[in-house]
């Protein structure tokens, strides 16, 4: 996870049949997540759009495990 993404943790994903999910859009706080949903679900009726917290975690360095 980059610096950036970390600055935007609040995602708007799109679940697809094949259990994948698109990123919509990424913010910086919640109610401005669940504002962006509430015009996303006012333009697309049909699609399932849902608001998540990614808290991916940071992919340890080949170095730091203590391998010689």
């Amino acid at each position: 996870m980059t610096y950036q993404t970390q600055l935007f943790p609040w995602c708007i994903i799109r679940p697809h049949p094949n259990m994948r999910q698109t990123i919509v859009a990424r913010f910086r706080r919640r109610c401005d997540a669940e504002a962006h949903l509430r015009i996303l679900r006012q333009l697309l009726p049909t699609a399932p759009h849902t608001i998540i917290f990614d808290l991916t975690p940071e992919t340890p360095d080949q170095d730091s495990e203590g391998t010689k």
